[in-house]
């Protein structure tokens, strides 16, 4: 054997040990889909500030506005950096049943290149951040169930203690490889960890705190409802980024999604306004875009797995059962849901789960995410339907139990609402030192 050819067959048996026979070629970052997931962050973030904020300090009284705004603000910025700090590595690495492990935290080995595998043609980063923004509007949610009355510093302890007890281990269970994910549950956006939870928790803060002084009694009147049509416009357009960007890539089943949650949102605003406009004799415009927020809402869950003409029955269901919950339920039960989180969120998104079990269609659901498909009941698979009915009952019992226990202990600590003086007063310069002059 000459020189170059023991040369040759020693950088051959190199190649050999160093190459794995099955190396798989490394995670690619496309521009498109990075682009697109960068404005669908920046857009569910602004469904937050401004959008809830405005929504909210619309629907409340004069006194009350600034305080309210503030605990939007407050959830921004409180849950950014615990969820870079703790959030995001407890519910997206690794893939144990109930709680992710620790190998993100601090955002450690989060680089320049890092792809995570829920989402491998995207910056980590920007998956991450991505995620950041439902967990912010989850906790910014509950606020408006027990809007008028709850303490700041109280609202401050219990978003802390709420988004690691409550909020990230949901997420984990449902799309962070956790046992509900394994289950087979479908949610393409947040029916069970943004919309079934907040409404939940909203119920469970509502009566933990009690009415408001004067509910039933007095005019508790919105201030400005202009404010809250501002809101509700931010937030139509902000869900575009919620739902289209949970395809997680610029691409048809994005598209899809966003047709989809228009057309929900439009049903359910129609639907709510010509039921009030039936029962009172005139559409409210805090009916109609009660209604469409109620769309938006249930379609959630469903807006990646279904064709357009299923949001628009999603979208009359969600006008009608919402309705029924706001003006039927809430007085039936008795309880004071100031901004009817729980009418609203927690009845649609339940309604969303399990119709996402109806209706999910193989033609939109199968992707390269999920080969086998999960088909709901028109497709063939009424199996499905029983599976969301689980994972919807999962999300009220885990929200509720977590809820009323964290507002035990944060009222242990301090008090949960503020006095009667200072409801009488008002949160804005009662809690803050300020207030809208005329």
């Amino acid at each position: 054997m000459n020189l170059s050819s023991s040369r040759f067959f020693s950088a051959s048996a190199a190649l050999l040990v160093t190459t794995p026979a099955f190396a798989q070629p490394a995670p690619k970052i496309d521009t498109g889909d990075t682009a697109w997931m960068i404005g669908a962050t920046a857009l569910v973030l602004m469904m937050t500030i401004p959008g809830l904020a405005l929504f909210y300090a619309g629907m409340v009284r004069k006194k009350n506005v600034l305080a309210t705004m503030a605990q939007s603000v407050a959830a921004v910025c409180i849950v950014s950096i615990l969820w870079a700090l703790l959030g995001y590595t407890l519910s997206f690495s690794g893939d144990a049943p109930a709680l992710g492990n620790l190998d993100r935290a601090l955002l450690h080995g989060v680089g320049m290149d890092t792809v995570s595998p829920l989402a491998k043609t995207i910056p980590e980063s920007l998956f991450m951040i991505y995620q950041m923004t439902f967990a912010i509007i989850t906790v910014a949610l509950v606020a408006g169930a027990v809007a008028d009355r709850m303490r700041f510093a109280a609202f401050v302890l219990f978003s802390i203690l709420w988004l690691f007890i409550v909020y990230v281990p949901l997420a984990h269970w449902v799309w962070g490889g956790g046992f509900l994910q394994t289950l087979g549950v479908l949610d393409f956006a947040g029916g069970t960890v943004v919309h079934i939870n907040a409404g939940v928790a909203g119920l469970v803060a509502a009566l933990v705190l009690g009415k408001r002084r004067g509910y039933g009694t007095e005019n508790l009147a919105p201030y400005d409802l202009s404010l809250a049509v501002i809101g509700t416009g931010m937030l139509w357009v902000g869900w575009f980024g919620f739902n289209g960007g949970s395809a997680l890539g610029a691409g048809s089943r994005a598209s899809m999604a966003i047709v989809a949650t228009h057309l929900a949102a439009s049903a359910g605003a129609l639907t709510w306004m010509l039921l009030e406009w039936k029962d009172r004799n005139k559409p409210s415009v805090l009916g109609i875009i009660s209604g469409a927020v109620a769309g938006l809402g249930t379609i959630t869950p469903a807006s990646g797995f279904v064709l357009p003409w299923h949001g628009i029955v999603i979208g009359i269901a969600a006008g009608a059962a919402c309705y029924w919950a706001c003006t039927r339920l809430k007085l039936w039960l008795g309880y004071d849901d100031s901004l009817d989180v729980f009418g609203v969120h927690g009845v649609g998104g339940i309604i969303g789960v399990t119709l996402t079990g109806v209706f999910a269609t193989a033609a939109v659901s199968i992707d390269a995410s999920t080969p086998n498909g999960l088909p709901g009941l028109i497709d063939g698979n009424p199996r499905q339907v029983l599976t969301q009915i689980a994972g919807a009952a999962v999300a009220v019992a885990w929200s509720g139990i977590g809820t009323f226990v964290i507002l035990k202990l944060v009222g242990a600590v301090t008090a949960l609402r503020v006095t009667p003086e200072a409801e009488q007063m008002g949160l804005d310069v009662t809690q803050h030192g300020e207030s809208i002059h005329s």
